[in-house]
């Protein structure tokens, strides 16, 4: 399984040309918003609007089925969890101490939708923004930090580098996890000691593998004299353009839906 998460796909499209710190903000506003969503309407609205960043990113679907693909399991959990333990009207199955209700399908079906969102929505900046422009952008929003002398750079670096391992990681345990199942390892297996047994061979060379590939990035780094951001310049100072005014436009009109559909038109499905 490939997952897509924290990897970059080029381009040079209107989402790919905003500011990084727009993108970055833009994120944090939408995950509010899908937070407080209550209606299956702001779900199809918020949707239909993914659907447009995407369509303006020119990303392929494929690339947003496996950025879901990556937590059906948290979603299924999750989905069990509320369907099973959320008590509400209208009791349709009963045994021992497990009840559905009808609210709890409904619920149970919200926080799936949630949880599918907030991925696609966060994706959108890895998908989109460079591994420098990312960090560039970190690192400007969390300057005012400076002031108590905490290490925005050096913060920023690191975040943006852990986005960017993510897929790294997912290919190296899939390909080891190939490797020991054609040496006899059962990951199938429905026995939680075996199954426990079964990663042990996979956790040591995936380690090994993390601490190999941090090393060589920060002999890397050591070859390029990096020291921080203490002096650092930058090639290209962000700045905000005409696509920032566009995409700020959108996603405002995305906003005035969401909260139209949420505590206006609260009647709606």
């Amino acid at each position: 399984m490939r997952i897509t998460f924290g990897q970059y796909i080029p381009g040079n499209t209107i989402v790919h040309r905003c500011d990084p710190r727009t993108k970055l903000l833009g994120t944090l506003a939408f995950m509010v918003l899908v937070l407080l969503i209550k209606s299956f309407t702001a779900y199809a609205l918020t949707a239909l609007f993914l659907a447009l960043v995407f369509a303006a990113a020119r990303i392929s679907p494929k690339y947003v089925l496996r950025s879901i693909r990556a937590v059906l399991f948290v979603i299924g959990v999750t989905f069990v969890i509320n369907l099973f333990f959320y008590h509400g009207h209208d009791l349709l199955w009963s045994w021992k101490f497990l009840h559905i209700y009808k609210d709890g399908i409904i619920f149970s079906t919200k926080m799936a939708l949630r949880i599918i969102m907030l991925v696609i929505g966060a994706s959108v900046v890895t998908y989109t923004t460079t591994s420098v422009n990312l960090t560039d952008g970190l690192e400007s929003l969390m300057s005012p930090l400076k002031i108590v002398h905490f290490p925005a750079h050096e913060a920023a670096m690191m975040m943006s580098i852990a986005l960017r391992f993510i897929p790294i990681f997912a290919d190296e345990t899939d390909r080891i996890m190939k490797a020991q199942t054609a040496r006899g390892s059962d990951f199938d297996s429905k026995k939680l000691t075996q199954k426990v047994k079964s990663y042990i061979p996979v956790l040591i060379p995936l380690f090994i593998s993390a601490w190999r590939r941090a090393d060589e990035l920060a002999n890397a780094m050591n070859a390029r004299c990096y020291r921080g951001g203490k002096g650092r310049t930058k090639f290209r100072v962000l700045r905000f353009g005409k696509d920032d005014l566009i995409a700020l436009f959108v996603f405002l009109l995305y906003t005035a839906g969401v909260i139209l559909l949420t505590y206006v038109f609260k009647t709606l499905p």
